[in-house]
């Protein structure tokens, strides 16, 4: 890739990678450099953002379409190459109809565009569209939207700072967010907060806590149901916050009546005395805020972790003031608002119900044709149908085949399909299964919105524009919408402004919000009317509901669903500070130039011996799904019986081991537990 011709100017951005939203721009010289934004106030980055730059420049950017030809991808003009989509999807929908398309959404991209890509596919009548956030929190949305009414963050990063108990669960901030841990909890910590860490394997974020609870891979609720026991038998409770904002507390006592705490602690694979001090901790607290992450919700039982999680936070009243509620992490930079946007198959904009006829009607009012009724099928239940119900799909700024548990069936199910298209800015391993590929924008070449972890919509602005022949995503989607859709001016938005002030009017939490009133800052949602800058703690009065109480809700054990062999290990994934997921964002690698070290499979001491296996020896980890090859980190900071590898790497991919059984209510797969054999490689 040339850089001739193109000009380079330092404005105001967000950074493309996790959720926190720190603010970046051209810092000039190939670089990146942080700017005081609305989270990260004194400009500081971390070392992903340090290194964002590298994508934007990156010499192996796509800068012309590609069209399959004879098995091979060769260049081909853009109207060459939107001319085939059109055809195709006209030939799949007439034949098949519009059930028969897919539509895979982008977490990495901005509201604007999500909303606008979420909107061609109800538009042309089906709710097939999905994005990662299935993959990652669904079960956490799930459940916190059932009982809270909002899956999302209750508090803000500043106010979490009040904290006197951080209740960390299955995440590891130090690292995956470490500018929102360096900024917000660590000042908590350091002002005698007390930090509990639940995690299989002891990292950064271990490094800063008073008490590490490393717990058995998908055995999260005896661990929670232990400590609800402990807090009701101690009476650790909040009474009146029970008896006003509270339904089932009876209930619960009863469920919890049968838990044998020591019973649980062991199954959870936890001290017993350390379960209890955590407990103790929690309840105690004047103020105790709980945090979530993949290693809760990426479970079959994802959906049940996060219930038994949030009872601990109404039985204490830790809902609905500063420094305390239920607050999950978020993975990238716009995973909360793909989801606020509808890139979901159930809801609209707003999170409102596509069953919903009141809220059909009010998005039809806007966008001149009623959505389909009928939820879609999620990002994993589509791959699965491929070559059956599913005919078409376009891929937006994913790399499902990496991405998806199971890859090996992944890669057979893509080979079925009879036609896909992906707008991206690499070729990544599902561009190999491509009929077309269409150049994207970077994100230092957009203009839009994204919305963080905590909440708040964020505006970037255009700090390059894209190379050779690339072009900006929105102006893409909105090509093809016109192309694909005979509705005049459903696509004929001008420009991102535009198509956020349309968002505006379908989308209750954003209404009231403009790009003038954002500016440099943010604007929160909900966002009343008359309100400067949101609502800040969600379920103060009342729970996002509209009900002044809610449910405790009694959750039981389900094993997993991989059972264990004589001889077998559980393998368990998840982020390094210096990687980002599949390598679709980040060019040649999955981690950035410079930071990638080895890869590894860290396995525990006795683990290791008992295999003959010592530091830095190649292993063969498999399964029946698949095989990975790496070297071995021989180390005590996973638990026996469990090793961990990250899920980065397109060359030692993990995906190709892990199970495709879905949680039953959110659909997310369990990327936590995969039972595996480990043994050097002769």
């Amino acid at each position: 890739m040339s850089d001739v011709g193109r000009t380079f100017e330092a404005r105001h951005s967000v950074c493309p990678y996790c959720g926190v939203g720190c603010g970046i721009e051209y810092a000039g010289n190939g670089r990146a450099g942080g700017w005081e934004g609305p989270v990260n106030a004194r400009g500081e980055i971390c070392p992903k953002g340090a290194a964002a730059w590298e994508a934007v420049e990156d010499e192996d950017r796509l800068t012309r379409p590609l069209v399959r030809e004879s098995g091979h991808l060769v260049t081909a003009s853009w109207a060459e190459a939107l001319s085939r989509v059109e055809a195709a999807f006209d030939r799949i929908v007439e034949e098949h109809g519009p059930d028969a398309l897919a539509f895979f959404a982008s977490s990495n991209c901005t509201n604007e565009e999500n909303y606008l890509f979420a909107k061609l596919a109800r538009v042309l009548g089906t709710n097939n569209v999905d994005n990662c956030a299935r993959l990652c929190h669904a079960s956490t949305v799930a459940a916190m939207s059932e009982r809270l009414g909002a899956g999302a963050m209750t508090n803000t990063l500043e106010d979490l700072t009040e904290a006197d108990c951080l209740l960390v669960t299955g995440t590891n901030p130090a690292e995956q967010h470490p500018v929102a841990f360096r900024s917000y909890l660590l000042p908590a910590v350091r002002d005698g907060a007390t930090l509990v860490h639940v995690d299989p394997r002891a990292n950064d974020t271990t490094d800063a806590a008073d008490r590490h609870l490393p717990v058995r891979p998908g055995h999260d609720v005896p661990l929670l149901n232990a400590m609800a026991k402990v807090l009701l038998e101690e009476d650790l409770v909040d009474r009146s916050f029970l008896a006003e904002r509270t339904e089932g507390v009876d209930r619960l006592r009863e469920h919890l009546a049968a838990v044998d705490v020591e019973a649980n602690a062991e199954l959870a694979g936890v001290d017993p005395a350390d379960l209890r001090a955590a407990a103790r901790a929690y309840g105690a607290a004047d103020r105790a805020a709980a945090f979530t992450g993949m290693g809760m919700s990426q479970h079959g039982c994802g959906t049940d972790n996060v219930h038994a999680l949030l009872n601990l936070a109404l039985l204490t009243g830790n809902v609905g003031r500063p420094g305390t509620g239920v607050n999950p992490l978020r993975g990238q930079n716009n995973v909360q608002g793909a989801g606020d946007v509808c890139a979901l198959p159930g809801v609209l904009p707003g999170y409102e119900p596509v069953t919903d006829p009141a809220a059909r009607e009010r998005v039809a009012a806007v966008w001149g044709v009623e959505p389909p009724a009928e939820p879609g099928l999620t990002e994993v239940e589509l791959t699965h149908r491929f070559g059956e119900e599913v005919r078409g799909a376009f891929v937006f700024g994913e790399n499902p085949a990496v991405t998806e548990p199971n890859a090996n069936r992944v890669a057979e199910a893509f080979d079925r399909l009879e036609f896909l298209v992906v707008l991206d800015l690499f070729e990544t391993r599902t561009t190999e299964y491509a009929d077309v590929v269409l150049p994207g924008s970077a994100w230092a070449e957009k203009a839009g919105t994204v919305t963080n972890t905590d909440r708040r919509v964020m505006r970037m602005r255009p700090n390059a524009e894209p190379p050779g022949d690339a072009r900006r995503d929105l102006r893409v989607i909105q090509t093809v919408g016109r192309q694909l859709v005979d509705r005049p001016g459903a696509f004929e938005l001008d420009g991102p402004e535009s198509v956020f002030e349309e968002l505006t009017e379908v989308n209750p939490l954003y209404a009231g919000m403009s790009y003038d009133g954002i500016g440099d800052g943010y604007q929160r949602w909900p966002f009343p009317e008359g309100a400067e800058s949101g609502t800040d703690v969600l379920h103060a009065d009342r729970f996002a509901t509209g009900e002044r109480t809610a449910p405790l809700v009694p959750v039981g054990h389900v094993p997993p669903a991989d059972d264990l062999a004589a001889g077998e290990l559980v393998l368990t994934t998840g982020r390094v500070l210096q990687q980002f997921n599949s390598g679709a964002l980040t060019g040649r690698s999955a981690t950035l130039t410079g930071m990638r070290p080895e890869d590894a499979l860290q396995i525990h001491p006795e683990d290791a011996a008992e295999r003959g296996i010592e530091d830095g020896d190649p292993v063969r980890i498999e399964n029946g799904r698949g095989e990975v090859t790496l070297d071995a980190e021989v180390t005590p900071a996973i638990r026996r019986g469990t090793v961990f590898c990250t899920f980065h790497y397109a060359d030692s991919p993990a995906n190709a081991l892990t199970g495709d059984a879905l949680d039953p209510e959110a659909k997310i797969p369990e990327y936590k537990h995969s039972a595996v054999r480990v043994e050097p490689v002769d």
